[in-house]
């Protein structure tokens, strides 16, 4: 029950990322703006999403995870409802930095809820099937936006993605157990933190993935608006169902990649890999007929669900970030990759508006690869044999160091 109540949060939550992408064109005759402005508005809610992160790691060590994720539910929800009511294109652009900043208080203590509940080396399907969700909300979210926007303005898209997460903020008290939370003093969690904060396997990760997380979310965002003013004669509705089979392909992907990373020697390179053959993909988007889009965005889908399905997977075998420290390391890993990925939105209209969306999309592509190199100063813990990554141990059990870290066992890859 708390799982599916998890994933249902995850879904709403999701819901309210993308249902603005199913109606920029909406926007941008509502406001009389063009793609610059367009890409602040997108830019401000992955900022706010950002630079939140590592507080809301924070915020779950001191109040525990699952306190701070029903708190940000209740904070994404009612931005996402006021910025119905957005007289300007600015002031829409502040409330989505509000939702933002509501969504980054909520995922990183629902993953370390969601990871807390099974035991290490059966977590990578679940947490897999966790970021699913994501990719359900987010295909609901674009088709359903761009409809609702269509028949009844974009303000209602937007109210109906703030109500559902208000709804689901008021059942799912009831409904995940509570945690034991260990009451800590500011210096005990500062110093508790820094083995987290220093991970240079976390900054690795993070930096590996810049590229493909702002790569992903150009795509899934921007191509309504593309089809939108390259291709008019493409009905909204067909333009929104291109990116919507893409997010519907990352269901599957996800519990695959994460069924993958647990019996993986070496992730990194599965990571890599579909990075690589994800940037080409993408850099061909605007030479791609509508249909020749359909299979290139159902590839697109699952390569994203399994790469970040690994993504998250893989902090769980850091010694570092045990008895504690897992929502915190994913809270750092989310915040540098969603900080960064901003800059790739407001770069990707900046550039289609001075160049065009051919110069854009290649940029997309380009930046998707340009950091992968980055994943090989990732250092994971292996077994005496090599068969695989070690787990890390959880507080408490024969292995660990003090309150947060654990030997590193046999080699470091």
């Amino acid at each position: 029950m708390a799982v599916g109540t998890l994933f249902l949060a995850r879904t709403v939550y999701a819901f309210n990322w993308y249902d603005i992408g199913g109606v920029l064109a909406l926007v941008r005759a509502s406001f009389g703006v063009g793609p610059v402005q367009l890409g602040i508005v997108l830019g401000a809610f992955l900022i706010g999403a950002g630079i939140f992160q590592v507080p809301a790691g924070l915020a779950a060590i001191r109040w525990g995870n699952r306190t701070v994720s029903l708190l940000a539910l209740v904070t994404m929800g009612g931005f996402s409802l006021a910025s119905a009511a957005a007289p300007s294109w600015p002031i829409l652009a502040l409330l989505r930095f509000g939702a933002g900043a509501g969504a980054a208080f909520f995922f990183a203590p629902a993953l370390g809820l969601v990871a807390s509940y099974f035991p290490a080396g059966s977590r990578g399907p679940v947490i897999g099937l966790f970021n699913s969700g994501f990719s359900v909300g987010s295909g609901i979210g674009l088709f359903a936006g761009a409809l609702a926007g269509a028949a009844f303005g974009w303000p209602i898209a937007l109210a109906i993605g703030g109500l559902g997460l208000l709804a689901t903020a008021a059942v799912a008290p009831s409904l995940l157990p509570r945690e034991t939370v260990v009451r800590r003093s500011v210096p005990e969690i500062v110093q508790l933190a820094r083995p987290v904060l220093r991970s240079r396997s976390i900054w690795a990760l993070a930096v590996g993935g810049i590229g493909l997380w702002g790569s992903f979310y150009i795509a899934a965002q921007y191509f309504v608006e593309f089809a939108s003013s390259v291709h008019p004669s493409w009905a909204l509705a067909v333009a929104a169902a291109v990116p919507t089979a893409m997010i519907a392909a990352e269901v599957p992907g996800g519990p695959i990649g994460g069924w993958l990373g647990e019996r993986a020697t070496d992730a990194r390179w599965i990571l890599a890999g579909w990075g690589a053959v994800v940037a080409v993909v993408i850099a061909v988007v605007p030479f791609l007929s509508l249909g020749a889009d359909w299979p290139a965005f159902v590839f697109l889908g699952f390569a994203d669900g399994v790469v970040f399905a690994l993504l998250y997977l893989l902090p769980t075998f850091l010694p570092e970030l045990a008895g504690g420290g897992l929502s915190l390391g994913f809270a750092l890993l989310n915040s540098i990759q969603i900080f960064a990925g901003s800059g790739f939105a407001i770069a990707f209209g900046v550039i289609a508006a001075g160049w065009g969306y051919g110069w854009a999309w290649a940029f997309a592509g380009l930046g998707g690869a340009a950091f992968l190199p980055a994943l090989l100063a990732v250092r994971l813990p292996s077994t005496p044999g090599g068969a695989g990554p070690a787990r890390a141990p959880p507080a408490g059990q024969p292995g660990s160091q003090g309150s947060w870290a654990a030997p590193r066992e046999g080699t470091l890859r």
